[in-house]
């Protein structure tokens, strides 16, 4: 994924999940952050993000989606989504929104 790369080459460790299923077995108290896409089957991006908080993690995400609609950026805000980046996703765009909400997680 672009994304997985664009972070990588910034300095970031990065782990990599297909879905929101494969997310969750690799989600550990390390985690500085997520970003996720809103569609992912089977389990897609706000269902892995309300799993994620079921399970008692407290980490920012960054939403990915190509949708435009206000019923999914309303369901990004009930869920506590830090912020939603557009595809295509821009490089800089991208690493500076981490880099921030990592420092702001004091992480």
């Amino acid at each position: 994924m672009q994304i997985v790369t664009f972070l990588q080459e910034a300095g970031y460790a990065t782990l990599e999940a297909t879905d929101g299923n494969a997310g969750l077995d690799i989600i550990n108290g390390n985690v500085a952050l997520a970003v996720v896409d809103v569609r992912m089957e089977p389990m897609g991006g706000f269902d892995f993000i309300a799993m994620t908080q079921f399970q008692g993690y407290k980490i920012p995400v960054v939403l990915v989606t190509g949708d435009q609609d206000n019923t999914m950026l309303e369901k990004a805000g009930t869920l506590g989504v830090a912020t939603v980046l557009m595809k295509p996703v821009q490089k800089d765009r991208l690493v500076s929104m981490v880099g921030r909400l990592i420092k702001k997680g004091g992480r």
